[in-house]
Formats: structure tokens, sequence, C-alpha cells
């Protein structure tokens, strides 16, 4: 390539001249942030960084390369001090790690001062959230109104969590046509899960035909690359429709219901119906191999934080004395 050819790329560059240097300048821990793919995952190690930066009184980014093992053992002393949970520990512990093995791979670091601490051990393998009992599980898909545009969407929502387990992030990604799809003759849901990963999961027939209902009430059924579910107030004219997000899925839908069917405690929400459905998958025999795949876990460790098979509340020796 000669000085001619070089020119006439740098006349038809996209970056200028100073994004370029910019780009180039941007450190790696900020470029380990940017390259993390879960909306989720960001949002928690955004929030555990700020709080081991406010520990260290870290500032700039390049002021984590001054980090030790000593910075550490501190910063866990002191969460253990919070009376925080092993789990949180561990999180946010996981958090510092992923990022010291970016600098490593970038060789902004020699070592992950993380690696070699020790961290809590978990409390149990069970987890910590909690799943639905079978009658509050069909309480709540009938708890929306089967007659109004709001309902019939909710009612199809719930459906989605309950007999498909998929993440809340999951839902607001699907698409129209995601319940088009057809394998071997069967109508599966297209998941765009953690990652960018996308798996199939056969659709349940209840749930087909909610989702039909709504999308007849709603009128939107032929936009096939528009999100599936929106917000009930249609958008303003020319403005592109909207999918409902996590957070509206959250409040407007899940827990409203649940507050409305006296379903309270810690961790009540979307993520304790994908327990629900888990677990009462894994208790009505399917493979937990099969379980893991149509979660979209990594590792089947985490599939079995839900195998409650053993811990039934029915099956407690409670409901056995007799006097």
């Amino acid at each position: 390539m000669n000085k001619t050819d070089l020119v006439a790329l740098a006349d038809h560059r996209v970056l200028t001249a100073f994004e370029f240097q910019y780009l180039a300048d941007v450190p790696p821990e900020a470029q380990w942030f940017a390259n993390l793919d879960s909306v989720q995952t960001k949002r928690a190690y955004q929030s555990d960084l700020r709080a081991f930066m406010a520990f260290t009184g870290i500032v700039q980014p390049e002021e984590f390369r001054a980090v030790t093992r000593a910075h550490i053992l501190a910063w866990r002393a002191e969460l253990e001090k919070q009376n925080l949970a092993g789990a949180t520990i561990r999180r946010k512990l996981a958090a510092l790690a992923s990022l010291y093995d970016y600098l490593c791979e970038a060789n902004a670091v020699t070592h992950n001062p993380v690696r070699g601490v020790k961290r809590p051990k978990v409390e149990t393998n069970e987890g910590k959230t909690p799943a639905l009992g079978d009658t509050q599980a069909r309480a709540l898909l009938d708890a929306p109104s089967a007659d109004t545009l709001k309902g019939k969407r909710d009612r199809a929502i719930l459906s989605v969590l309950l007999y498909h387990a998929l993440r809340r992030e999951e839902l607001t990604k699907l698409l129209v046509k995601d319940f088009s799809q057809e394998r071997r003759g069967v109508p599966h849901l297209a998941v765009q899960g953690k990652g960018g990963k996308l798996r199939y999961i056969p659709a349940h027939p209840n749930t087909l035909r909610l989702v039909a209902e709504y999308l007849a009430a709603s009128g939107h059924g032929q936009e096939l690359d528009g999100p599936l579910f929106r917000r009930v107030r249609a958008p303003k004219a020319g403005a592109v429709a909207a999918a409902l997000t996590p957070g509206g899925v959250y409040s407007e839908v899940v827990v409203r219901y649940m507050k409305q069917l006296g379903i309270t405690g810690d961790n009540m929400g979307p993520h304790a119906l994908r327990a629900t459905a888990a677990t009462s998958a894994l208790e009505h025999q399917a493979d937990i191999a099969k379980v893991q795949e149509w979660l979209g876990h990594a590792s089947i460790s985490t599939t079995r934080v839900y195998d409650r098979r053993g811990s039934r509340p029915e099956d407690s020796p409670t409901f056995r004395v007799a006097y």
C-alpha cells in the first residue's frame, strides 16, 4: 500500500483523529466494564466496584493497578463487619477477580490480587430465591383480568415466566416472531439469553393460547420484528413501540399480582417464578441436564440450586406426627 492509498483511506475514515486517539487512551479498566454483556451484571459489578473504590479511596482507573492482596483482605473484613450475606461477599470478590483477570490479560498488572483470597462458604445448596407452591402458581396465573388488554398481556407474561423459566430481561427481549418458531413440527420460543446466546424452548400450549389472545387484542401480531410485550398505552404518532422494561415486568406485573394475592416475603419477584418453574420441572422427573439447558445455565451446579426434591415441606416429618 503506497502513500496515496493511505491518504485516500484517511479521507474516508469514520473516526476522527481525536476520536481515534481518545479510544487508544481508554484504560483497560474501562474496557473491561464496557465488554460486559449482561445489563444486570454491569449494574451489580458497578455497585461492587464503587464500594471497593470508596473503601480504598481509588479515584482514577489506573489506581487499581496498585492494589495488593492486603487491600482485598482488608475489604473482605470490612464486608464481614457489615454482616453481609456470604453470597453477597462472594459476588463482590468475584467482580474484582473478573476485573483483575482482564488486567492480567492486558498486561496492565502482573497478577490477580484476589486469587487465593478465601471466600465465605455458601450457606446452603438451595439458594436464596423462593419457589411458589402449586396452588400459589395457579392463583397467580389467574390473577390478571381476562377482559382487558393489560390483563391479557399480564396473563401471557406470567405464563411465559411460569412455564418456560425465562429471566425478566429475556422476556423483555422477545419479539413477535420469536413465538412463531417451529422445530420438528413443535412451536418454540427463540430466547436470547446471557452473553447473546440463543436457545429454543418448546412453547407450552397454555402460553401459546394466551399470547395469541393478547396479540389479537393488542393488534400488533403482524409486526414480526417488533417487541412482543409492550406498554398498554399506545405510542405517540410516529414513535416506535417500546418493549416493556425489566423494571416494568417486576413492578407492574409480577409483584403487583403477588401482593394482590398476599404472596410476600424476601426475594419475591420474577426470579421466584423462574425458581418455581425449575423446581416444578425437577419434581416431576425432568432430567437435570435438560433443565440446565432449558434455563440457559453454563454450569449444572447453578441448576442444582433449584433442586428442592429432598426438601419439599409436605414431605416433612411434621405431617407424619399423629397423637
